[in-house]
């Protein structure tokens, strides 16, 4: 194919560094216009990526010379069981849509219903992405997003559409949550929700050594919510070793809202994080200032889950530093016992190599059962590192290192990593981590023989393992494989 500067260029929202020139945009508004897009790709021999609202940096959403299904204009609410706590929305919906209009919907119970979890850092993101991502919130005792999942609508390959469930088409079901788009399109999701409930965060600076004790402790008072944000100076010995620890606990629905403190505007968010690039003491000491100035501030359960994502936020950064960067995102999982080791042996890595880290937050995951190529193997402690990185591959390749060391950190003390960001990740590390990789691949090539659903994401894990002998005949099928 022709590759022209004339086809689209798109990229990811957050880190920039997924440039990618595809054949054509489409932007279906229902099952219809999915069908017709995967026939029109199939005529003109194209494959098809799929893609939200294009925050993943890994490559799942977009394919260099593909055919992109540009979902976000499928948003609508579908169907809405106010008895059952059950909502269907299509693919395209993203959470503040979905928040606002259960807000606003009559709905029999006298405290609503609202969704369980999203993910942090940015509200933007569509309800198909977060499901083809398998994502998780600052739940204290939640599993990954599919618990959440009730049931989804696929089109496949030859443009069918399957109603997925733990019941109906429960392969599917499993492949497609966790598998970034490469099963078919999301066309609709039904959602379990969750009483909405009023929440009084409460907030401390603690130490990392007191963490794992006072997660227990905040758990076994009935908190749901929880998570750590950790200091990001290395010339601090409070690097990565002490942190701001704030965690939402139930109160009763009279409670007024907004008890104490108020939230960081838009122009806050932007200051801190250029703090965070050029003087990290400071940029810690406001959060840390600002959240305890929230100490028993009370909000519902749903909206404390949203943030402010400041788009473009790093082009004023880019001119106080004199060169293009953005952030690189890695997750790391270890088991909770082992989590304080692997933060100093991290600590020592960062400061030994300079790497320039702008933000850093631990949460706790409980297993995923379910997905066929789950992240969350067991009940971790989740450790997200934000790292600044400069538009150079020296710079790029630097940041890839630190991740590959951080994972064998993690595997070291039985953990593993989040595929969703940079792959970064060696064959060794990727089947040690997700040892059902292989098999997933396999069941890729079964059930899409045309490799029509395709993305820079796929085509690098297929050629990683295919260079290393990795074929579906090395492969190992197993046929009767549960996974309900």
């Amino acid at each position: 194919m022709n590759h022209s500067n004339d086809f689209p260029l798109v990229n990811d929202v957050h880190s920039g560094l997924n440039a990618t020139r595809v054949a054509d945009i489409i932007a279906p508004r229902n099952v219809a216009g999915i069908s017709a897009a995967i026939a029109h790709a199939a005529e003109h021999n194209l494959p098809v990526a799929i893609c939200g609202a294009r925050h993943a940096m890994g490559g799942q959403q977009f394919g260099e010379a593909a055919l992109l299904l540009d979902m976000r204009h499928m948003n609508r609410v579908l169907d809405f069981d106010d008895v059952n706590g059950l909502i269907e929305v299509e693919g395209g919906m993203q959470w503040p849509a979905l928040i606002d209009y259960l807000h606003a919907a009559p709905q029999g119970k006298a405290h609503g219903w609202s969704i369980r979890q999203k993910q942090t850092g940015a509200d933007a993101l569509t309800l198909g992405g977060c499901l083809s991502a398998n994502v998780h919130g600052r739940g204290l005792r939640m599993a990954p997003f599919i618990a959440d999942v009730e049931a989804f609508k696929l089109v496949d390959a030859q443009g069918t559409l399957h109603h997925c469930s733990r019941q109906r088409h429960p392969l599917l079901f499993n492949l497609a949550i966790g598998g970034y788009g490469l099963f078919g399109v999301i066309a609709s999701v039904t959602l379990r929700l969750a009483p909405r409930r009023k929440m009084r965060r409460d907030v401390s600076v603690i130490g990392l050594d007191d963490l794992p004790a006072a997660f227990g402790q905040r758990i076994d008072a009935g908190y749901v919510y929880g998570d750590f944000q950790f200091a990001i100076d290395p010339a601090s010995s409070d690097f990565m070793q002490r942190g701001v620890f704030s965690c939402y606990l139930p109160v009763d629905d009279a409670t007024p809202l907004g008890a104490a403190g108020k939230d960081l505007s838009e122009q806050d968010w932007r200051a801190l994080l250029e703090l965070a690039h050029t003087h990290k003491t400071d940029a810690f000491a406001q959060y840390a200032a600002h959240y305890l100035s929230t100490d028993g501030q009370v909000a519902w359960s749903d909206r404390l889950q949203q943030s402010t994502y400041p788009d473009g936020y790093h082009r004023a950064i880019d001119r106080k530093l004199g060169h293009c960067g953005s952030e690189m995102i890695g997750e790391l999982y270890v088991p909770r016992e082992r989590l304080c080791d692997f933060m100093r042996e991290a600590a020592a890595d960062f400061r030994q190599h300079g790497v320039d880290l702008i933000y850093g937050t631990i949460r706790l995951i409980e297993a995923d059962r379910e997905s066929f190529l789950p992240w969350a193997r067991q009940d971790y402690a989740c450790v997200i590192f934000n790292l600044h990185t400069a538009h150079t591959a020296h710079a790029i390749e630097a940041t890839n290192e630190t991740f590959r060391r951080l994972i064998d950190l993690a595997m070291a003390r039985g953990g593993s990593y989040y595929l969703t960001y940079a792959a970064a990740a060696s064959l060794r590390q990727v089947q040690a981590c997700h040892p059902a990789f292989g098999e997933f691949l396999e069941w890729k090539r079964r059930l899409d023989p045309q490799q029509r659903f395709q993305s820079n994401w796929y085509r690098h894990y297929r050629d990683l393992f295919g260079a290393a002998g990795e074929t579906p005949q090395t492969l190992t099928y197993r046929q009767g494989r549960s996974r309900s």
